[in-house]
């Protein structure tokens, strides 16, 4: 499996960012599909997942906030950023895990797409 994400970009705080994770191969349904963001000096944090049967996890900072999505028949993943913040800057990326329960865990993903930026001005 590929993934490719794009949508990244500069938004002023309060903003919102649609991200896309698009990915190839076969079985997409059969993965879960997650977010992690890096931001500069930081360890890589999960952000939220979403299983193969629709099961969604947030991390508690973007809670309300973010929306995660699929479509299945487009092999592709979406996060829905509202209400953005200056702290959540950083490179966004997708990961996919064949199965998987919606760890936040980043080993346990065996996929990952190349990132990317983005960034929120106060």
């Amino acid at each position: 499996v590929q993934l490719q994400a794009s949508g990244g970009g500069l938004v002023q705080a309060g903003g919102s960012l649609r991200l896309s994770c698009a990915a190839s191969g076969r079985s997409f349904s059969r993965y879960t599909m997650a977010w992690f963001r890096q931001a500069p000096g930081k360890e890589r944090e999960f952000v939220v997942a979403i299983t193969w049967n629709g099961s969604t996890y947030y991390a508690s900072p973007v809670k309300g906030r973010f929306t995660i999505s699929r479509d299945n028949l487009k092999n592709t993943v979406y996060l829905q950023m509202n209400s953005l913040k200056p702290e959540d800057t950083a490179i966004y990326y997708c990961a996919a895990d064949l199965g998987g329960s919606g760890d936040s865990y980043p080993s346990l993903y065996d996929y990952w797409g190349q990132g990317t930026l983005v960034t929120v001005s106060s």
